[in-house]
Order: C-alpha cells, then sequence, then structure tokens
C-alpha cells in the first residue's frame, strides 16, 4: 500500500469511527472507555498500535472548547518513503507529503 492510499483509508475509517459513534451512543461510550477493543470490535481486526495508545475524549459538549496539541513535525520520525515525497514534491501525480493523524486504522 502506497502512502496516499494509506491517507486515504485512514481518513475513511476515522469517518467510520466517528459516523458510529453519533449513530450508536454504546458505541461511543465504549469507545471512550477503552478504544482499542472498541476499534478491534467495529473493524473485526486486532489493532497493531506498536506500543502506542488511543485517547478518545467526547468533544460534543459545545460548553467546551478541546484544544488538541499535535505532536511537533520537528519531533516525527519519517519514513524513506515519505522523505522522498518530501524532497521530490510527490511522483505518481502526488503533491507532496501531508503529515495526517496516526495510521492506526489504515488497514481494515
Amino acid at each position: 500500500m502506497d502512502f496516499k492510499q494509506a491517507q486515504e483509508n485512514s481518513k475513511k475509517n476515522l469517518n467510520t469511527i466517528i459516523n458510529k459513534c453519533w449513530e450508536d451512543a454504546t458505541f461511543k461510550q465504549e469507545l471512550i472507555a477503552n478504544p482499542t477493543k472498541a476499534i478491534e470490535k467495529l473493524s473485526g481486526q486486532p489493532l497493531d498500535l506498536k506500543g502506542k495508545k488511543i485517547v478518545v475524549t467526547d468533544q460534543t459538549n459545545p460548553d467546551t472548547i478541546h484544544i488538541n496539541i499535535p505532536a511537533n513535525p520537528n519531533d516525527l520520525e519519517l519514513t524513506e518513503e515519505q522523505l522522498e515525497l518530501i524532497a521530490g514534491g510527490g511522483r505518481d501525480g502526488e503533491e507532496g507529503f501531508v503529515i495526517t493523524w496516526s495510521f492506526i486504522c489504515v488497514y481494515w
């Protein structure tokens, strides 16, 4: 799977999770309580988090402002393929590299 396809899968799967939360209050509570288990149940596949954890917060309360502090791009380690995309400005119609959310859900 190339980087662009991984980004598309990641976005699609994140949208699946969000839509499921909007449609199913029980799933939403399960996701908040145990994100890994809830996502594995939804996808039907185990997640390989490579030692990382998932943190889920309910941001639907309009009286609360949430600030997400992403990783500093200067502290990220990129793969050789990602470095080539940045240096070469993309390939096969790609227009460069975009850092997106963690690719936890890329492959389901």
